[in-house]
């Protein structure tokens, strides 16, 4: 048999898959070993072909995320939002396997891939057959994936039906191989993708609120509200007073702008405090320190809360605009309340004097500061049933909340 080299008579490629032929076809990171993913024999020939170990999977190109439920369920949401975000592209998303899909596909496992190539050859063949390819890299196990034409045929000419010449590889790098299958999403194989990538693309896809309002306001009612529906919440000063202890980079940074307030390696934050507490340009100083590390905390942290499937985080900060954290959220709520009210909560909540929970009402900034910036002030002086009620109704409003 002689391996036939095409350039643009892709009908004659798709002919020869439908056929049950092997045909090495182009991808955006190197080149396929492409067949009907539907047809047993087929697949056969390219474990032989390749000399792949036959506990290895296959994974099955595709046009489009319009196909995945033809091969894949469940479908979590986050794996549409994917395959939206990054294909065609370099991104292999395993998931739960339909029975149409060939146990010498999945080697006798439950899962498969689905990976759309971003090349117009590729795409085009594909949906001029109609059919899924299974396709790993054009080259025998064990040896350098190809990024050209010439490179395959050194490798399989006389052995396969064809190759599609579509010119070399941009990339040269495998797709990153996503496992969506379970929770935690796992990464199986890293390419071309990273998983800050892919994390990322998650978050932006991820419902967050922004909820902020000074000491005394009310605003645990409304984060235990988002809690109860599987929500990360994130309070930005609990990870600040947490990165003061852990942070080498902060803690060496925080030495050398303010000296004598750490000691033997640890922050003391009473001396902090009262390092920057009448002086404007130290506290300055102190959030330009401070607001980078905590927003990128909150960003690493809600990474995870996206690998790990969620879809709903909030966060609680009342510097929620300094440190630019508002940039992640949906939606931003300030939570304001009279300061009797507020008075009354904090003196109950902490055990402390009113005049001390009045001074430090009068220490932070007026409920102005927070209502001018937000989308959304909530005032909470009647009881929390209430006050609850009217945070859901505006989450509704803004199809934030579904029953």
């Amino acid at each position: 048999m002689k391996t036939r080299r095409i350039h643009f008579e892709l009908d004659e490629a798709a002919e020869l898959i439908q056929n049950g032929q092997l045909v090495a076809v182009p991808t955006e990171t190197v080149y396929g070993l492409a067949g009907n993913g539907l047809d047993q024999k087929a697949v056969e020939s390219i474990y032989e072909v390749k000399g792949r170990p036959a506990v290895k999977p296959l994974s099955l190109m595709v046009p489009g995320p319009k196909a995945m439920p033809l091969y894949c369920d469940p479908i979590p949401k986050a794996a549409v939002d994917l395959a939206e975000k990054f294909w065609p592209g370099p991104l292999t998303i395993v998931l739960k396997a339909r029975e149409i899909v060939p146990e010498i596909v999945r080697a006798g496992g439950d899962t498969v891939g689905l990976r759309c190539p971003d090349h117009p050859m590729t795409l085009d063949l594909l949906r001029y057959t109609g059919l899924p390819f299974a396709a790993p890299s054009a080259n025998p196990s064990g040896e350098p994936s190809p990024k050209t034409a010439e490179d395959v045929l050194q490798y399989f000419d006389g052995k396969i039906s064809a190759v599609v010449d579509g010119g070399p590889c941009g990339i040269g790098k495998e797709s990153t191989l996503l496992d969506m299958s379970v929770t935690p999403y796992r990464i199986l194989r890293q390419g071309a993708l990273s998983r800050e990538e892919i994390a990322d693309a998650l978050v932006d896809r991820m419902t967050i609120l922004g909820i902020t309002g000074g000491s005394g306001s009310g605003k645990t009612t409304a984060l235990n509200a988002i809690r109860s529906r599987g929500a990360l919440v994130l309070d930005c000063d609990a990870i600040y007073h947490e990165l003061l202890q852990s942070d080498a980079e902060l803690i060496s940074g925080l030495q050398e702008a303010f000296p004598g307030c750490v000691l033997d390696g640890r922050v003391d934050r009473g001396l902090l405090a009262a390092a920057v507490f009448s002086d404007p340009e130290a506290l300055e100083a102190l959030n330009r320190l401070t607001h980078p590390r905590v927003t990128a905390r909150v960003r690493e942290l809600l990474r995870e809360h996206a690998m790990s499937g969620g879809a709903l985080a909030a966060v609680d900060a009342v510097e929620l605009f300094a440190g630019g954290i508002d940039q992640v959220c949906d939606l931003t709520i300030a939570v304001t309340a009279s300061v009797e009210t507020r008075v009354q909560r904090i003196m109950h909540r902490d055990g402390i004097s009113r005049e001390r929970a009045l001074a430090r009402i009068q220490a932070q900034k007026p409920d102005s500061y927070y209502s001018d910036r937000c989308d959304v002030t909530l005032t909470n002086n009647e009881d929390e049933h209430r006050f609850l009620s009217k945070f859901i109704d505006i989450l509704k409003e803004n199809k934030l909340w579904t029953n």
